[in-house]
């Protein structure tokens, strides 16, 4: 149980010292999927510029 214990308490500090950088991470995640949503939904919108004119 002491193993436990001491190993929750490991892992909080390692989550406490980096929450910063887990932050960033997902935000980062989070924008990029929000832009993959948005070009998507653009795409869909004007679907006539997908491919440029044929010579």
């Amino acid at each position: 149980m002491q193993a436990v214990v001491q190993g929750y308490r490991g892992l909080s500090l390692i989550v406490g010292l980096n929450w910063d950088r887990i932050f960033f991470f997902g935000t980062l995640i989070v924008g990029l999927l929000a832009g993959a949503f948005l070009g998507n939904a653009i795409n869909a919108a004007f679907p006539a510029m997908d491919a440029p004119a044929a010579f």
